[in-house]
């Protein structure tokens, strides 16, 4: 700001001030140049921080004093020593200057020489040197040298440079007022940032409170859960399983819920019966017993779902049994527990369906094996008979007028049907489309093995998925009453095979089938076959026996008709060019030995307790003695010993390739008869 030190350069150099009109100490004062200098001291200028565009303002005090100018607090004020006393500045200068204010017109004094503006002193002296002077000198001393050194002298110059100078300090005060607003401003945004940071504070002070309260809830909690925790655990359920349980597919994932939902019921009715007032409890059974019915709900439809599939036509009933049914047996399950009547409902449809199915099926197959041409054995196969003679009949619905294209008594590869690895029967397609003709055999094997295979699958079956509701005896009913029909069938057919046929080997073939077929039911377990096993040799083995007897009487009729007279069995005894003193094997010996052969190779395994060794011993003896007999006729001896040599020779060589008890003890009886002769 400007400063009134500057118009102390513009003092009037000559004239005399005027004369104090206060009163001085008569003390010297400091600071002033003593009397005879010459010079006048600098008249004290306007107090540099005041400014004499501010206004006068009642709180103005020496505050706005600068430090160097204040003086110490409490102490007096001491004028400048070192010179002369002079008369001081006129007080009204003084208190303009105070004031901020200089006169609007100067003051003059005697003559044309200025006023002398007396300037505020900046330093109060506390103490005043007299200079060794008494009081009285000091006041009567002269006033040049008790004039201040900093007194300054205004003239008119200065006056002019301040009007040159007013708009610039009048800028400079509108900056200042600018300021004060933006400082307003200021503290305002500043007065509104402490007051939201205040509330900011609270809120932050009211979190923490929260924070700490609910910590200590959080707390509270884990104790209570690790107390509550197992138990709230042992009967709450879960929304997903619920929604698994209500709307979910019926898959391993629904398996699973529905297990838990059993474990949570379990537990409930426990607890239930320690603690019938619980709460709890009896808040969540309703709910539990109605997910429970909701799934016994889906359970059912989800089953009779797959029941009526099975009657689809063209559909595989075990790939439903074993992909949709037994891999989710524990649905019947649940329903046992749950709902019993309903599940034994769904078993009665199962097994009317079921029973309904095998027996549609294996009645086209059988419509189907009996398409297939077979080769239909009569009372004319059989030793003792003329192969020559007329042959008529049907088996199976199949005319025999043509030519005999078969060996009724040579096994061949028949056997194959026991000794082959392949668990596969004719299907019906293949059945219906074959030409060629089969011995009786090949329909028994393929029906047979279809009907086991299916009765093994369907017991296994039962036994996995109705386990949990039936014990051994209801599900050997439970068996019984779907195959019972269908088993009817089967012995229908085999008894429509070997009713009519004379076909020994055929017979005996299909004995030891049925036997295969009992291990097989043995090895898989499955007991309940076992019947209709039994039923099928009951139907096999008198057939077999009684076309023994039917070989066995046609020998008696040719050992009969033989002596004197040519009959039937004389023809046999001949060919075209052989007579009746031949040594030459008979045809009927070829038939026996190649007949007896395929028994005792069927038989190489057979039991004590089986007729066969029994029909063998019969029919030896009824050869044998049909030989006798036949070489009774033979008048040379030696030529009768090499006809029954060169038979039983036959007959050994023919069984060389048996095995088994009864095959060894046949052949080494024939080879004695044979040694008997060779002589």
């Amino acid at each position: 700001m400007w400063g009134l030190d500057r118009l102390s350069a513009y003092s009037t150099p000559s004239g005399t001030p005027p004369p104090r009109r206060d009163s001085y100490s008569p003390a010297p004062r400091r600071g002033y140049p003593p009397s005879g200098s010459g010079a006048l001291p600098p008249r004290p200028g306007l107090v540099p921080q005041t400014s004499s565009l501010s206004p006068i303002s009642p709180t103005a005090s020496t505050a706005s004093l600068p430090p160097s100018a204040r003086p110490p607090n409490g102490g007096p004020r001491r004028r400048p020593t070192g010179g002369a006393p002079h008369p001081g500045p006129d007080p009204v200068q003084v208190l303009a200057s105070i004031m901020g204010g200089l006169p609007r017109k100067p003051l003059t004094a005697s003559g044309d020489k200025s006023e002398v503006v007396a300037e505020k002193p900046e330093v109060v002296l506390e103490e005043i040197d007299f200079g060794g002077l008494s009081l009285q000198d000091f006041a009567e001393a002269p006033q040049e040298d008790m004039r201040p050194t900093t007194v300054h002298t205004h003239s008119a110059q200065s006056i002019e440079e301040y009007d040159e100078e007013k708009a610039k300090f009048e800028g400079l005060q509108k900056s200042i007022l600018a300021c004060d607003q933006v400082l307003k401003s200021v503290e305002t945004y500043l007065t509104n940032f402490q007051a939201d940071l205040g509330a900011v504070s609270a809120e932050i002070e009211s979190l923490q409170n929260r924070s700490i309260a609910l910590n200590t809830k959080l707390e509270n909690r884990k104790v209570v859960e690790k107390l509550l925790g197992p138990a709230v655990e042992d009967i709450s359920i879960s929304p997903a399983m619920v929604r698994k349980i209500a709307e979910g597919p019926v898959d391993e994932a629904f398996l699973r819920a529905l297990a838990e939902i059993e474990k949570r019921s379990k537990t409930i009715n426990a607890k239930a019966a320690e603690q019938p007032d619980m709460k709890s409890l009896a808040d969540i059974k309703p709910l539990l017993d109605d997910l429970i019915n909701r799934a016994i709900e889906r359970i059912r439809d989800y089953i009779v779902a797959q029941i009526k599939a099975i009657r689809s036509p063209s559909i595989n009933a075990q790939v439903i049994q074993q992909q949709a049914l037994l891999k989710h047996k524990d649905l019947y399950a649940f329903l046992v527990r749950h709902q019993s009547d309903l599940a034994q409902q769904i078993g009665q449809a199962y097994i009317y369906t079921m029973r309904w199915y095998y027996l549609n099926h294996f009645t086209r197959y059988r419509l189907a094996l009996e398409k297939i041409k077979l080769h239909a054995l009569d009372k004319y196969d059989v030793l003792g008979e003329d192969p020559t003679a007329r042959r008529g009949g049907s088996i199976l619905g199949q005319a025999r007028n043509a030519p005999v294209a078969y060996d009724a008594f040579s096994i061949g590869r028949r056997r194959d049907a026991l000794k082959s690895s392949s668990t596969n029967a004719l299907t019906a397609y293949i059945a219906e489309e074959e030409k060629s003709a089969h011995y009786l055999e090949v329909p028994f094997r393929s029906f047979n093995l279809a009907l086991i295979d299916n009765a093994c699958f369907e017991y296994t079956f039962i036994s996995s998925f109705f386990a949990p509701a039936q014990n051994f005896h209801a599900i050997s009913r439970t068996f019984t009453t779907i195959f019972e029909p269908t088993m009817a069938v089967g012995q229908a057919l085999t008894k429509s095979l070997v009713a009519t046929t004379t076909d020994t080997l055929g017979i005996l073939l299909c004995v030891r089938l049925n036997q295969h077929f009992a291990f097989e039911l043995q090895r898989r377990k499955v007991p309940t076959v076992e019947n209709y096993i039994n039923a099928t040799n009951m139907l096999l083995w008198p057939r077999y026996q009684q076309v023994l007897d039917m070989h066995c009487t046609s020998l008696q009729k040719v050992t009969s008709a033989l002596p004197g007279r040519p009959t039937t069995g004389a023809a046999l005894l001949s060919t075209g060019s052989q007579n009746a003193a031949s040594t030459a094997p008979t045809p009927l010996t070829q038939k026996f030995a190649n007949l007896l052969q395929g028994i005792l190779a069927l038989s190489s395994e057979a039991g004590d307790d089986e007729p066969v060794s029994v029909s063998v011993g019969r029919l030896r003896s009824e050869y044998e003695a049909y030989l006798t007999k036949m070489s009774k006729g033979i008048s040379d001896t030696r030529k009768k010993e090499r006809f029954l040599c060169n038979n039983y020779s036959l007959v050994s060589t023919i069984l060389t390739d048996v095995e088994g008890r009864l095959g060894e003890d046949v052949r080494a009886h024939f080879e004695k008869m044979r040694d008997s002769y060779d002589k």
